[in-house]
This record gives structure tokens, sequence and C-alpha cells, in this order.
């Protein structure tokens, strides 16, 4: 696992207040809304903002790539990467 999926799920469990999920609890594959983590789009929204100030990325929530990003803790981390120029 690559250590920024470790971020990520943390910036998940802060923003969205989710105090009964642990870092562990979240697999990096399984999707975050819908029947994986179970997020909806009030959810996304905070998500996103949140990923946007720890990270300094751009994210179009309009988008539909930018929902594919969003589709699992994986996703974010490839996502993230590529914006930083580190994948």
């Amino acid at each position: 696992m690559r250590p920024i999926e470790n971020e990520i799920k943390a910036v998940i469990i802060e923003s969205l207040d989710l105090e009964d999920i642990s870092i562990d609890d979240i697999d990096s594959t399984e999707p975050l809304f819908g029947d994986g983590l179970g997020l909806d789009s009030i959810d996304a929204l905070e998500l996103g903002l949140a990923l946007k100030k720890k990270f300094d990325i751009k994210l179009d929530s309009s988008s539909e790539e930018s929902k594919k990003h969003f589709y699992s803790v994986s996703t974010l981390a490839d996502f993230i990467e590529q914006q930083k120029g580190t994948a």
C-alpha cells in the first residue's frame, strides 16, 4: 500500500467525522459510495474540499472524469499523484 492511500483514508475519516472507522477499516479498492464505504453526494463535496486543501490539487466537481477519480481510495491516490507529477 502506498503511503498516500493512508493519508487519503485519514482525510476521509477526519473530514467526514467517521469516528467509528479506522484507516485499517477502509479497503483501498472498495467503492467509496453506495455499497462500499457508503458515502453520499454531500460527503463527496466535503471530501473534495478536504482533499483540495490537503494535497493542493484541482478538482472539477461537474466533470465525469473527476467522478471516476472518487471511485476508491486507490483511484484517488492515482489522481493525486498524477496532479502532483509523482506518478
